[in-house]
Protein backbone atom coordinates (compact mmCIF):
# COMPACT_ATOMS: atom_id res chain seq x y z
CA UNK A 1 0.00 0.00 0.00
CA UNK A 2 1.57 3.25 -1.11
CA UNK A 3 1.64 6.10 1.38
CA UNK A 4 1.97 9.77 0.56
CA UNK A 5 3.23 12.22 3.17
CA UNK A 6 3.15 15.96 2.56
CA UNK A 7 5.43 18.49 4.20
CA UNK A 8 6.49 22.08 3.74
CA UNK A 9 3.28 23.89 4.58
CA UNK A 10 3.24 26.97 6.75
CA UNK A 11 2.60 30.68 6.91
CA UNK A 12 3.82 32.90 4.07
CA UNK A 13 3.23 36.54 3.22
CA UNK A 14 1.40 37.57 0.05
CA UNK A 15 3.85 37.56 -2.83
CA UNK A 16 6.02 34.99 -1.10
CA UNK A 17 7.01 31.45 -2.05
CA UNK A 18 6.70 28.01 -0.54
CA UNK A 19 7.64 24.51 -1.63
CA UNK A 20 5.54 21.52 -0.71
CA UNK A 21 7.00 18.03 -0.76
CA UNK A 22 5.23 14.69 -1.14
CA UNK A 23 7.26 11.68 -0.03
CA UNK A 24 6.19 8.31 -1.40
CA UNK A 25 6.66 5.17 0.67
CA UNK A 26 5.54 1.58 0.25
CA UNK A 27 6.30 1.83 -3.43
CA UNK A 28 8.52 3.74 -5.77
CA UNK A 29 7.42 6.97 -7.38
CA UNK A 30 8.14 5.36 -10.71
CA UNK A 31 5.24 5.82 -13.09
CA UNK A 32 2.76 7.10 -10.53
CA UNK A 33 0.63 9.98 -11.64
CA UNK A 34 0.86 12.62 -8.91
CA UNK A 35 -1.48 15.53 -8.35
CA UNK A 36 -1.99 18.24 -5.79
CA UNK A 37 -5.41 19.23 -4.51
CA UNK A 38 -6.42 21.86 -2.02
CA UNK A 39 -9.43 22.66 0.09
CA UNK A 40 -10.14 25.96 1.78
CA UNK A 41 -12.61 26.27 4.66
CA UNK A 42 -16.17 26.28 3.38
CA UNK A 43 -15.08 25.58 -0.19
CA UNK A 44 -15.04 22.51 -2.37
CA UNK A 45 -11.88 20.55 -3.01
CA UNK A 46 -9.97 21.87 -6.02
CA UNK A 47 -7.49 20.17 -8.28
CA UNK A 48 -4.39 22.37 -8.47
CA UNK A 49 -1.87 20.54 -10.60
CA UNK A 50 -1.02 17.13 -12.00
CA UNK A 51 2.06 15.47 -13.47
CA UNK A 52 1.56 12.55 -15.79
CA UNK A 53 3.00 9.18 -14.86
CA UNK A 54 3.51 8.23 -18.50
CA UNK A 55 5.11 11.26 -20.13
CA UNK A 56 5.70 13.85 -17.38
CA UNK A 57 3.21 16.28 -18.92
CA UNK A 58 2.00 18.84 -16.42
CA UNK A 59 -1.38 20.44 -15.96
CA UNK A 60 -2.55 23.35 -13.83
CA UNK A 61 -5.79 24.96 -12.82
CA UNK A 62 -6.07 28.43 -14.35
CA UNK A 63 -5.78 30.23 -11.02
CA UNK A 64 -2.23 28.96 -10.41
CA UNK A 65 -0.87 28.81 -13.96
CA UNK A 66 2.39 30.73 -14.16
CA UNK A 67 2.79 30.77 -10.38
CA UNK A 68 2.94 27.10 -9.35
CA UNK A 69 5.22 24.37 -10.68
CA UNK A 70 4.79 20.65 -10.14
CA UNK A 71 7.76 18.32 -10.44
CA UNK A 72 9.13 15.06 -9.16
CA UNK A 73 12.46 13.44 -8.33
CA UNK A 74 12.19 9.71 -8.94
CA UNK A 75 15.56 9.06 -7.28
CA UNK A 76 14.17 10.52 -4.06
CA UNK A 77 10.64 9.14 -4.48
CA UNK A 78 9.40 12.66 -3.86
CA UNK A 79 7.13 15.03 -5.72
CA UNK A 80 7.03 18.79 -5.26
CA UNK A 81 4.77 21.78 -5.68
CA UNK A 82 6.67 25.04 -5.96
CA UNK A 83 4.38 27.98 -5.21
CA UNK A 84 5.37 31.56 -6.00
CA UNK A 85 3.66 34.95 -6.04
CA UNK A 86 1.28 33.56 -3.50
CA UNK A 87 -2.07 35.14 -2.77
CA UNK A 88 -4.39 34.99 0.23
CA UNK A 89 -6.78 32.92 -1.86
CA UNK A 90 -4.12 30.19 -2.02
CA UNK A 91 -4.77 29.54 1.67
CA UNK A 92 -5.97 25.94 2.05
CA UNK A 93 -5.03 22.46 3.14
CA UNK A 94 -2.99 20.96 0.32
CA UNK A 95 -3.16 17.25 -0.42
CA UNK A 96 -0.83 15.09 -2.45
CA UNK A 97 -2.56 12.30 -4.34
CA UNK A 98 -1.31 9.53 -6.57
CA UNK A 99 -2.27 6.55 -8.63
CA UNK A 100 -0.43 3.99 -10.71
CA UNK A 101 -3.39 3.18 -12.93
CA UNK A 102 -4.73 6.65 -13.64
CA UNK A 103 -3.08 9.29 -15.78
CA UNK A 104 -3.76 12.99 -16.22
CA UNK A 105 -3.61 13.11 -19.98
CA UNK A 106 -4.99 15.87 -22.16
CA UNK A 107 -8.75 15.94 -21.86
CA UNK A 108 -8.89 13.89 -18.67
CA UNK A 109 -10.86 15.03 -15.67
CA UNK A 110 -7.97 14.63 -13.24
CA UNK A 111 -9.08 17.74 -11.38
CA UNK A 112 -12.12 15.91 -9.97
CA UNK A 113 -9.87 13.61 -7.95
CA UNK A 114 -12.08 10.62 -8.74
CA UNK A 115 -9.32 8.66 -10.47
CA UNK A 116 -6.89 8.75 -7.57
CA UNK A 117 -6.82 6.10 -4.85
CA UNK A 118 -3.96 7.25 -2.63
CA UNK A 119 -4.26 10.48 -0.65
CA UNK A 120 -1.93 12.14 1.81
CA UNK A 121 -3.04 13.61 5.12
CA UNK A 122 -2.67 17.20 3.96
CA UNK A 123 -0.54 20.17 4.95
CA UNK A 124 -1.84 23.62 5.85
CA UNK A 125 -0.76 26.60 3.77
CA UNK A 126 -1.70 30.06 4.98
CA UNK A 127 -1.00 33.21 2.98
CA UNK A 128 -1.39 36.26 5.17
CA UNK A 129 0.41 39.41 6.20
Amino acid sequence: QVQLVESGGGLVQPGGSLRLSCAVSGSTLGYYTIAWFRQAPGKEREGVSCISGSDESTYYVDSVTGRFTISRDKAKDTAYLEMASMKPEDTAVYYCVGDLNYDCIEGSSWYTGLGFHSWGQGTQVTVSS
